[in-house]
């Protein structure tokens, strides 16, 4: 009893994802993270947009060159404290404070010791890595710029996406948003007064990320000092737990590899698109920071998935997380697709709003290219939504095995030979793009084959 009435006393900080109507509790729950990934997404397109429209295409190439290098080192780490989100929304669930309270904490430490090992091997690093993907010289000098000065920040970044991932876990998306709210504002702010008004450069569209991710770190940080919370961090206790942190990568380790592997597949994919120009560049560049805001109702509903299946599954209410994983899904499919939809009409005017450049033919190729990756890419958002929804559910049900071993075979492996013996057929830009779509319908329907057929569902018990 005695656990069960401290639980009661400690849940103002958080939510029961077992409790309330499974589709009212989803979108209520999403629609905070679906703001915070809004919001996340700004700082990506608002470093793209001011420096293509204050510096230009080669200013704004630089930028976008480091845009899949990010992901690759980043994502692994974000991925990996994925796992302490599956660990605690179980423990939950079920009503265990004293192992939420072990994984919060050993946590902590392991976001921070990944931030600064990231920080060290990417300021190090990013000359070779940037020659190694084909950045062209007249491009290099500004990509090393930005990047050095990002990575300075990986710190800050890692620890806000970790403890993000921990109040997700326990039904709290709200704070989250608010924090990053302000984080966004600030970047945005901070971008337009040192690259618009001032005219410093590159580097410091990268120099006010770091600022307003650092702001949003701290921001989470204040909140999981304070008392009386699931998740309340206290300095005497943070230590690395062996149980906690054996749970943690088992669950997020898969995750991590999974993300990473990605992201290097996605440098080969930039090494390709390097190999076209800088005009190329600049195109998929944008391209790619538009489609992130196609990612948000995917990955908010992903992750919410992830939380919502682990506190049902930590509880035994088998019945509730197959409804929630259904409902989550068909949100996920449909809000992609039509989303897809205009992109497929008005790609052409998205790219345009990221450049403005003295060069009318230039601009005009930037748009030609980036409205063909549009038109080849869009339709598809569905499949890339359903792979989505249903490895959230994997991860959920404590199964996070399975979505990375799809994910290497079909989004990693599958789409390097395509591409590889693609460009060596004919190097035309469009048959790159195809890769995408192609993985994403692959991937789909072995998803679909393991959601109807595996027993997912009692997951955490097999």
């Amino acid at each position: 009893m005695k656990r069960f009435s401290l639980f009661h006393h400690h849940t103002q900080s958080a939510r029961l994802l077992t409790e309330g109507k499974p589709w009212k509790v989803l979108v209520s729950f999403a629609t905070p993270i679906f703001l915070s990934q809004l919001f996340q997404q700004l700082y990506n397109t608002a470093d793209s947009w001011i420096v293509g429209n204050f510096l230009g295409k080669e200013a704004l190439a630089a930028v976008n060159s480091s845009g899949s290098l990010i992901h690759l080192l980043t994502s692994f780490f974000v991925g990996a404290s994925m796992g302490a989100g599956v660990v605690i929304s179980r423990y939950f669930g079920a009503g265990d404070l004293d192992r939420v309270s072990r994984a919060v904490h050993t946590n902590m430490v392991f976001a921070a010791i990944c931030g600064l090992a990231m920080s060290l091997f990417g300021v190090i690093m990013t000359p070779q890595i940037l020659r190694w993907m084909g950045v062209p010289e007249e491009v290099l000098p500004r990509s090393v710029e930005y990047l050095r000065f990002y990575f300075l920040g990986c710190v800050p970044v890692v620890l806000y996406n970790s403890m993000k991932g921990m109040m997700n876990a326990v039904g709290d998306s709200r704070r989250p948003l608010y924090y990053l709210i302000v984080s966004s504002v600030l970047n945005v702010t901070l971008d337009l007064l040192f690259v618009g008004a001032l005219g410093l450069g590159v580097a410091w569209a990268a120099i006010a990320t770091v600022i307003s991710q650092t702001v949003s770190a701290l921001l989470c940080l204040r909140q999981f000092t304070r008392k009386e919370t699931v998740y309340t961090l206290e300095w005497k206790k943070l230590r690395i737990d062996p149980q906690s942190l054996k749970e943690i990568v088992k669950y997020g380790l898969p995750t991590g590899v999974q993300n990473s592997v990605i992201g290097f597949a996605n440098v080969l994919v930039q090494t390709n698109i390097n190999s076209f120009g800088s005009l190329a560049m600049a195109a998929c560049g944008a391209y790619s920071r538009i489609e992130g805001f196609v990612f948000l109702p995917i990955m908010s509903f992903s992750m919410a998935l992830t939380s919502f299946i682990g506190q049902n599954l930590g509880a035994k209410q088998y019945d509730r997380a197959r409804q929630g994983a259904r409902f989550g899904i068909l949100a996920s499919v449909i809000l992609a697709e039509s989303i897809g939809l205009i992109s497929f009409f008005f790609g052409g005017y998205f790219i345009s709003t990221f450049i403005s450049d003295s060069d009318p033919i230039a601009v005009t190729q930037i748009i030609a290219i980036g409205s063909v990756q549009f038109r080849v890419e869009s339709l598809f958002f569905c499949l890339l939504a359903f792979s989505h929804s249903v490895a959230g559910v994997c991860r959920g049900a404590g199964k996070a095995i399975v979505p990375m071993s799809i994910m290497l075979a079909v989004w990693c492996v599958l789409r390097i030979i395509y591409i590889t013996v693609a460009m060596s057929i004919s190097h035309i830009i469009i048959l790159l793009f195809a890769a995408y779509p192609l993985t994403w319908f692959i991937s789909s329907v072995i998803y679909f084959i393991y959601y109807k057929r595996s027993n997912w569902i009692h997951g955490f018990e097999s």
